[in-house]
């Protein structure tokens, strides 16, 4: 679990259809789950200079990191140590969909970035609610059927490849994991116990 405030930008290293190579990350070890533009990875190598991750087929599919090159920029963030602060929002690391960047404007001191979306994500989305781009909590300021916007502040752009974005670029998409629960609870209610669910079962008598 995450909470999608940033750590570091780190670049890439080296890169293959099954492995990425960033430089280092301090206090990483074997096994941990690394965030990398929002994805969670496993570290399954790492020395003084840098370390590695695993990509299956599925994260390739879902997300941005196929499109890496060596050199480019990437949000990194390490897991949520319990007992520590969530300055973001449960964020699982489990890639959605993607985005495109539609729009990119300024209000005042802060940038407005505009993503399309897809059905899958935008059913999701609500003003105000939080939503995860590369792995950047950040709060809806506006939406609608196939698109929303965000607001960030100067130091996320500063301190996060969102400020690097340009319009056409892909972004990987999370939606906050507590709005699905909702509507699958909702699911659940409108199918639940009926009387001819008791009737055919043996609980009624005709």
């Amino acid at each position: 679990m995450f909470t999608g405030i940033i750590e570091k930008v780190g670049t890439i290293i080296a890169i293959s259809p099954k492995e990425l190579v960033i430089d280092v990350l301090p206090d990483i070890e074997l096994g941990d789950s690394i965030a990398v533009n929002g994805v969670c990875l496993t570290v399954t190598y790492f020395d003084t200079k840098s370390f590695s991750v695993d990509i299956m087929p599925e994260t390739r599919q879902r997300s941005n990191l196929s499109f890496l090159r060596a050199n480019d920029k990437v949000n990194l963030e390490r897991a949520l140590a319990l007992g520590k602060r969530l300055g973001g929002h449960l964020v699982q690391g489990h890639i959605d969909a993607t985005g495109r960047v539609a729009s990119l404007n300024w209000e005042g001191a802060a940038m407005l970035i505009g993503c399309e979306a897809p059905p899958e994500v935008t059913r999701y989305v609500v003003e105000k609610g939080f939503i995860a781009i590369d792995g950047i909590s950040l709060t809806v300021v506006a939406r609608d059927a196939g698109s929303f916007q965000v607001s960030i502040v100067d130091y996320t752009r500063k301190h996060t490849i969102l400020g690097e974005r340009k319009i056409g670029d892909l972004v990987n998409l999370e939606v906050d994991i507590i709005a699905k629960y909702v509507e699958q609870l909702n699911q659940t209610r409108h199918t639940g116990i009926t009387t001819e669910f008791m009737a055919e079962h043996g609980f009624l008598m005709s």
